[in-house]
């Protein structure tokens, strides 16, 4: 085989030259994210000028990754946290002086957007648990005074719904079988209006209103399989489908954005394709199909519909950007998101379908490094050292397209692989209600059955498997070394569940809500039977059998898996004479967001696969250069890593 070239890891993991591209609602500027000494932020430029760009926002310390223009078309809006704890506050930057208004000033408070609306461009709607931390009561602010009216205080909503004229419309409560009741105002009270089941509750979603805020648009499952986009009367509750496929559920909606009326509905199975419903669009995408290659996505539209921001998805390189006239017809080339991976020789990702056991159909994308498959047939020349990597959630998916990961594991060798196993949402609310209470049961089943594909497929070395994931994919590592035991070479597992029944017991009192919905699909630890069932599908639970290597990284601040899920199986380990090397990172949560973490996660993550694999690594070097990270045990196991930590102490 002819070995790829080593890729520099920063060039996967590093922060993007370009992420997060926007439009002003009056079209007249761009904007996007990009780094600032090392730290992301918005940066905004003349539509016509990307030269132009300057940075708007002045963050120091931990980046912005959620922004958005206010109808002002003078002010930014960005949440951010405080080292990972998800109480996310909600700032507003004036673009002509830079000053910062911080609008939820409240510690230890989640800020959550419900609603802004070109009908009021100085103010948006909030959710804040400040009251109560299980609650979030709904508050019209102010971005240019900072003025809050409280429109509604209540202990009993999951989610609150007002329309373009922050009406409040729908509100919706978790039922004791986990669905969901939606309700109505009605003389200053609630009032039923419908009824989602639990089996349709993740399939099912308002999506908005037209234009009289009258009817509404939603994805919905109700009396079907797949998620179908329809228009619903709220009067007589008679629905028309609008979109819709047999095989995928609804997927990206584009609305006009002063009309309101759907224009095209996205649906992804294997790749993403699109149903456009409005005529006056159809030139439009005939046309941006011949711009480039890719999976398109248009990710930002001026309120007159002139200009659109487009970005095109490709498995093998950066995402690209352009500047759409329609008027004119015609796509100008903006920039890409990482401008130094363009001609770097990246390996394609290849689809496909897979029988489970049971004879679900798992859509499953895998990579092989650039030079391994001669005869391009997707199956190596040899099988080769392999890393399966289950994806989060597990109410989540897997997608074709530019992975980091893929890409970064392929240049060093390694076949890489994804599955979506049951519960994988996107494919139907059988598929995602198949994975119900089966955590530790047939969704691992599922996972297996992908790996032993590839084993039979000629495209993994059945001796050198490794398993590598983060939250759900966490958890996923643990248990393949657990249920498992001799499956996988080793195991990488970031943020992983090990104990369910303490998982659930510490959840976030911002997720109580829907704590019935979770319980229902996953186990209740309430009663004596779901204890038992939820400590069957718990890692921690056999710990005594992991007999492979296995590297554990933890944000000390995760709010949705606490720090005590990997301090329990670490200790375990430990109790029983079993290495483990567990990293600890003080100033992240759920994933890390500081560029420095990460490089130095992806770099210990490297050595260790290559020494348990046997396949080449890029040396730690100054990966670890303004990391915050902690060694706790194993510190020896990682090729490098004492002596890069000596050096970074002194």
């Amino acid at each position: 085989m002819k070995e790829a070239p080593l890729i520099a890891r920063r060039l996967f993991f590093d922060n993007p030259d370009h992420a997060s591209v926007q439009l002003s609602p009056d079209g007249k500027h761009l904007s996007w994210l990009a780094p600032v000494h090392g730290v992301l932020n918005v940066w905004s430029s003349l539509r016509d000028d990307p030269a132009t760009a300057r940075s708007v926002t002045h963050d120091t310390v931990r980046g912005i990754f959620t922004y958005l223009w206010s109808y002002t078309n003078s002010h930014i809006l960005y949440l951010q946290d405080r080292n990972g704890d998800e109480n996310w506050r909600l700032y507003a930057t004036e673009l002509a002086t830079g000053n910062t208004r911080d609008l939820t000033p409240f510690d230890g408070v989640r800020a959550q957007i419900a609603a802004t609306s070109c009908k009021f461009p100085e103010e948006v709607v909030v959710g804040l648990n400040r009251r109560n931390p299980q609650w979030h009561d709904i508050y019209r602010i102010n971005i240019v005074t900072g003025e809050m009216i409280l429109l509604l205080q209540h202990d009993r909503f999951n989610n609150v719904i007002v329309d373009d004229d922050y009406r409040l419309r729908y509100a919706g409560q978790t039922t004791p079988s986990g669905g969901v009741d939606m309700y109505i105002p009605v003389n200053g009270d609630w009032q039923l209006w419908d009824s989602i089941p639990v089996e349709d509750v993740l399939t099912t979603s308002q999506v908005g209103f037209d234009k009289t805020n009258r009817m509404i648009f939603m994805k919905d499952s109700r009396g079907r399989n797949t998620s179908a986009l329809v228009a619903l009367d709220p009067e007589t509750k008679i629905s028309r489908i609008l979109a819709a496929s047999s095989q995928a559920d609804a997927a990206g909606v584009m609305s006009h954005p002063t009309e309101k009326h759907v224009q095209a509905v996205s649906f992804i199975y294997e790749r993403k394709s699109w149903q456009v419903l409005d005529p006056s669009l159809e030139p439009d995408f005939a046309y941006l199909r011949t711009v480039a290659d890719g999976d398109i996505e248009v990710t930002g539209r001026s309120l007159d519909d002139h200009y659109w921001v487009v970005v095109f998805t490709v498995d093998d390189g950066p995402a690209r950007f352009y500047l759409y006239d329609r008027h004119i017809r015609v796509a100008k080339f903006l920039f890409t998101n990482r401008k130094k991976l363009e001609n770097q020789p990246l390996s394609k990702m290849r689809s496909v379908i897979i029988k489970s056991r049971d004879g679900l159909d798992l859509v499953a994308y895998y990579t092989v490094p650039e030079g391994a498959d001669s005869n391009h047939d997707g199956i190596p020349d040899q099988p080769l050292p392999a890393v399966f990597v289950p994806h989060g959630g597990p109410w989540w998916r897997d997608f074709w397209g530019y992975n980091p990961w893929h890409q970064w594991l392929a240049s060093r060798g390694y076949a890489v692989l994804s599955v979506n196993f049951r519960a994988s949402t996107g494919f139907g609310k059988a598929f995602i209600n198949a994975g119900d209470r089966e955590w530790g049961g047939k969704i691992v089943e599922d996972q297996v059955d992908a790996v032993q594909w590839a084993i039979r497929a000629g495209v993994a070395d059945p001796k050198r498997v490794a398993v590598m994931g983060a939250s759900f994919g966490g958890y996923s590592t643990l248990a393949g070394l657990t249920f498992n035991p001799e499956m996988f070479a080793c195991g990488v597992d970031l943020v992983g569940v090990a104990n369910l029944i303490t998982w659930i017991e510490s959840i976030p009192p911002y997720w109580k809500p829907m704590l019935e919905m979770l319980i229902t699909r996953v186990g209740d630890y309430r009663t004596e039977e779901g204890r038992s069932l939820l400590k069957e599908h718990s890692p921690l639970t056999y710990v005594d059998r992991i007999c492979r290597p296995l590297l554990i990284a933890q944000g000390a601040n995760d709010p949705r898996v606490r720090q005590t899920e990997s301090d329990q199986i670490v200790q375990a380990m430990q109790a029983g004479g079993i290495p483990v090397i567990y990293a600890l990172y003080p100033d992240e949560g759920h994933g890390f967001a500081r560029p420095e973490n990460n490089l130095s996660f992806y770099a210990i993550a490297e050595g260790f696969l290559a020494k348990h694999l046997g396949v080449r690594y890029e040396p730690i070097g100054n990966d670890c250069d303004g990391s915050s990270i902690q060694v706790l045990t194993g510190l020896e196991d990682i090729p490098g890593l004492e002596e890069v930590l000596a050096i970074k102490r002194t």
